[in-house]
């Protein structure tokens, strides 16, 4: 930076008392030029002033001082790539969880608008919970035909080694498809099962909110 422009934390010391000891604002006009601002900000542990901001500054942080020597405003220091890639998935996140909490409500109050009473709610979710347990039961007989398959083509390669014969490699490989078959249907039953649980769950938390805002709404209208 020009030595003309850029003075030292001394030299800032010097400005801003003949700033304060300025009588009239004639004279402090004359200290700087009308319109003219001037920047204070650390530049490696210094402190640096100027009326003029230079390019490599201008992410620092920095004051900022009318003519007469008055701050007028603080500039923080611009975030790094890293430090506006964290605030910005912040950002997303709060988003998301205000959004949440709103559709939370509107699911609420729908909720109590849509259904008179708690039967109703019940069977409401009694068509999910229907489904849920048609797909479980066709899991479970997927898994009796599974493992009732693997169990025949396991009798069948130990019968081969009991003769003493080698297992066919057809019979190996199809023993190997039945079993990765047995384990799928399991992993779906599985999943299956843990979805109805959350059902289940689901159903005593809406019946708990909706007495609670059935007894809101009755309070609210006797009062």
């Amino acid at each position: 930076m020009p030595a003309s422009s850029r003075t030292s934390l001394f030299s800032c010391a010097l400005l801003s008392v003949a700033l304060a000891l300025a009588v009239s604002p004639a004279a402090a006009q004359k200290k700087a030029p009308s319109g003219k601002k001037i920047y204070c900000w650390d530049d490696h542990g210094e402190r640096v002033c100027s009326d003029a901001l230079p390019a490599n500054a201008v992410d620092n942080a920095r004051t900022e001082f009318s003519p007469t020597g008055v701050a007028t405003a603080r500039i923080e220091r611009a975030k790094t790539d890293e430090e506006r890639a964290l605030a910005e998935i912040e950002a997303k996140r709060h988003e998301r969880a205000q959004w949440s909490d709103e559709e939370r409500v509107r699911r609420e109050r729908a909720m109590v608008v849509s259904f008179a009473s708690e039967a109703d709610l019940e069977r409401n979710f009694a068509n999910r919970i229907e489904l849920i347990d048609s797909s479980i039961e066709t899991s479970q007989l997927g898994i009796k035909g599974a493992r009732r398959s693997l169990l025949n083509l396991l009798q069948r390669a130990s019968e081969a080694e009991l003769e003493a014969k080698p297992v066919a490699k057809t019979l190996a490989e199809r023993i190997n498809v039945q079993h990765d078959a047995l384990r799928r249907h399991q992993e779906l039953l599985e999943r299956q099962v843990q979805a109805r649980e959350t059902i289940d769950q689901e159903l005593a938390s809406a019946l708990e909110r909706y007495r609670e805002l059935k007894a809101a709404s009755g309070a609210a209208s006797r009062s």
